[in-house]
């Protein structure tokens, strides 16, 4: 890694990081694929642990497209009606759960003043596309019909990285659908295409975290063939934006990704659509999830928030 370019506080997260996962076995993307799962979330659980005590927390198991599907509510307060935020946890597509991503989604909730629904969709390879995002847009539709004390006329959905890709996706087939209407997208450093060739995923191919090999390798699990990759509901950088809400891309500098979350930003803007795009310098992807460690982090979860609680208003 060019430690150079690393923010002080990102290098050293990272530094911590590595001596973590140089103490375990390697992570594999291949079966049997439950001890990898069980390695990649302890390293994620790094700086994973502590933040906001919620007001009540529940869990509800929803029967959704074959499975049965956790939602983990939190409520930051007991006030009545609190608009919600659903949230969709990243990974690959492949890793991590609503456990790994629970203190970024109670972080958000408290200084958003929101409640979160964190999804618990099927991972790939098992389940491959379309089978997580329309588990993730029926969890949007379950949160309507069902009686959890929300106000569900002011619903954002959000997710980092491959969960930035589920909440695009699920936004476009919500708007495609029917609804429910959306208030809003929150998404850092969303995928959003499967073009290995900007010039990010070119700077950054290696020694930078998430490498282009590594990405390639999640799309060749999430999608079953090159005509899933063109599908807008996988690709949403190939999709007719007009009539999207609001959307927050916020983006690591050095980063495969960011080049994909500059042109989603650009589309959105040229479709018509209310779109904030914030990037922040010298952090690597994934960095949202270290607010113990790096400010950058915690100056982006306010960000966030900020941008968030005003949507909801």
């Amino acid at each position: 890694m060019t430690a150079d370019r690393l923010d002080p506080e990102m290098r050293a997260a990272q530094n911590i990081r590595d001596a973590a996962a140089a103490r375990v076995p390697p992570v594999t993307l291949g079966e049997p694929w439950g001890p990898s799962r069980m390695i990649n979330e302890q390293l994620a659980m790094v700086f994973g642990e502590g933040g906001p005590v919620m007001a009540e927390t529940t869990e509800y198991w929803l029967p959704i497209r074959g499975r049965r599907v956790i939602c983990r509510v939190h409520k930051p307060t007991l006030d009545a009606a609190l608009p919600v935020l659903v949230w969709f946890h990243g990974g690959g597509w492949v890793f991590q759960s609503i456990d790994s991503h629970d203190r970024l989604v109670r972080e958000i909730a408290a200084a958003a003043g929101v409640a979160t629904v964190s999804v618990d969709y099927s991972l790939a390879p098992e389940s491959r596309f379309p089978q997580p995002l329309l588990e993730c847009a029926d969890a949007v539709r379950a949160l309507v019909d069902t009686n959890w004390g929300l106000d569900t006329s002011r619903i954002a959905v959000g997710g980092d990285s491959a969960g930035g890709n589920l909440a695009l996706a699920t936004a476009l087939h919500l708007r495609d659908a029917g609804g429910p209407a959306l208030r809003a997208i929150l998404t850092p450093y969303p995928v959003t295409d499967a073009d290995f060739t900007s010039p990010s995923y070119q700077e950054f191919a290696e020694g930078f975290g998430l490498t282009s090999a590594g990405m390639q390798a999640y799309w060749d699990l999430y999608t079953r063939d090159a005509a899933d990759r063109l599908n807008p509901l996988a690709a949403p950088l190939r999709a007719e934006c007009a009539g999207l809400p609001p959307t927050l891309i916020q983006l690591a500098e050095l980063d495969v990704l960011r080049s994909d979350g500059e042109r989603m930003a650009a589309k959105l803007a040229a479709a018509g659509v209310d779109v904030t795009l914030l990037t922040y310098p010298g952090v690597l992807h994934g960095f949202v999830r270290l607010t113990e460690a790096v400010s950058t982090a915690r100056r982006a979860v306010t960000d966030a928030a900020e941008w968030l609680k005003a949507r909801m208003a």
